[in-house]
């Protein structure tokens, strides 16, 4: 079958496993693949080709993934798809072991390859023999208007970087995403130009860090730069960021961020841990007196800033005298959002070898006692709000009931904002607090 026949062109669809990243590389190769004429149908009964875009961040992740690619290569032989393509992270992590553990594909091809994958769906069509590509990460970034959307459209994620310089010990992403590498300026304003014209209203921006932007390409950190001109895009009412690193939220960021009106006060910035033997072994900065102090400086420039953090539990070593200094430190930074991991153990990475790793039973309930105690402190912050009137973006009307996020939300990973009664999805509402829970608000349309 001719890809490039207009009147009979090969049906592809796109499976997605994992965060956001992996969402915008899904739509950026649905985008290539329309523009060289295929036809991208996720409801399709039958499709030519299926891509799994994968992950391999945990091992949890590693297992949904390769059972997503046994699924469709025992799809394939029963004759109810065409070939299999994998794509993405665990690809890239694994090379040809992901061969032997998820055999049956017809091609296996790592990160940043968004921008050739015509080429790697018509080599897989044409080859009797699977193919391997994985090489070292280069990323190609796939043009800007070949990028279809696929979420709600008031709401976009944009990826401003891909791959990281940190070398964290837990942590697979370097060893699969490669080095930092920065989106030229003028196509991220390109593409948010773009997004609004789709109707975007909320532009996310996303990278493994987002405060080393632009570095490579500029050798200087470019992040304030980049928030001025989105800020001037026309459309966009709502710019957040994810995720900051602690030790360069500079003073020059907090202010473009305190400054410019678009740009949420929102700071989404995993820490890990807070205890500063725990923070050596993971080879993160800092402390938790530092952390507390720029929260403090933060909270100066943007009093209403909500404030996100991770925190991963059970890392091998960590005494119960470290947990209960990170439960200290919860107690005092009164963080609006907390999420927590329990430390996984990946194959590869120096933690995987540390001495000393901490029994299940343990950190599971380090977990749930971290995750209890700031339940309590969620709660008594979002009782806070009660009385105010927050500016909500419509995502949803439900079983009678608007659902609604406000700036302390982020899509798909913070609490909601829910208003009995129905407004139109896409449009921002005012909504006057009345009540709270640890996670969500409620509250009734404001009085125009």
């Amino acid at each position: 079958m001719n890809a490039l026949s207009t009147q009979n062109p090969s049906k592809v669809r796109i499976v997605t496993l994992g965060c956001a990243k992996n969402d915008v590389d899904s739509e950026e190769i649905a985008g290539v693949l329309q523009q060289e004429g295929f036809q991208v149908d996720g409801l399709a009964e039958r499709v030519d080709v299926t891509v799994i875009n994968t992950c391999g961040f945990l091992e949890a992740s590693k297992k949904e993934s390769i059972q997503a690619i046994r699924d469709a290569v025992e799809a394939k032989k029963r004759g109810e798809i065409g070939r299999v393509v994998v794509a993405g992270c665990l690809a890239q992590r694994l090379g040809a072991d992901l061969m032997k553990l998820a055999p049956g594909a017809d091609a296996y091809v790592g990160v940043g390859q968004m921008g050739r994958f015509g080429d790697v769906v018509r080599g897989a069509m044409r080859s009797n023999e699977p193919m391997l590509d994985v090489s070292p990460p280069h990323h190609r970034w796939a043009e800007v208007s070949s990028r279809p959307r696929t979420g709600r459209p008031w709401s976009a994620y944009l990826k401003v970087s891909e791959g990281c310089d940190h070398r964290c010990t837990f942590c697979t992403i370097p060893s699969f995403r490669g080095a930092h590498q920065s989106k030229p300026i003028e196509r991220v304003i390109e593409e948010a130009h773009h997004l609004a014209g789709q109707g975007a209203r909320e532009i996310n921006l996303i990278a493994q860090d987002v405060t080393q932007y632009g570095y490579d390409l500029y050798k200087e950190f470019t992040l304030p730069r980049l928030l001025r001109e989105l800020n001037a895009v026309d459309g966009i009412e709502w710019i957040r960021l994810l995720y900051f690193y602690p030790n360069r939220l500079t003073d020059e960021v907090i202010e473009a961020m305190a400054t410019l009106d678009k740009v949420v006060p929102y700071v989404d910035i995993p820490l890990q841990h807070v205890h500063p033997d725990t923070l050596r072994r993971m080879k993160r900065p800092w402390d938790g007196d530092r952390y507390l102090a720029l929260f403090h400086k933060v909270r100066e420039a943007m009093p209403q800033v909500a404030i996100r953090t991770t925190f991963i539990v059970g890392f091998p070593g960590e005494t119960e005298q470290e947990f209960q200094s990170l439960l200290d430190f919860i107690r005092d930074a009164r963080l609006d959002r907390v999420g927590a991991f329990v430390y996984s153990r990946e194959k590869g990475t120096p933690s995987y070898d540390m001495p000393d790793q901490v029994p299940f039973r343990v950190k599971r309930a380090r977990y749930d006692q971290l995750m209890t105690l700031q339940q309590g402190i969620a709660l008594e912050i979002g009782q806070s709000y009660v009385g105010q009137t927050l500016k909500c973006l419509v995502e949803e009307v439900r079983d009678g009931w608007t659902v609604t996020r406000s700036f302390r939300d982020a899509p798909e990973i913070d609490g909601l904002v829910l208003v009995p009664g129905q407004a139109q999805p896409g449009s921002f509402v005012d909504v006057t607090i009345t009540d709270a829970e640890p996670y969500d608000l409620y509250g009734d349309f404001a009085a125009s």
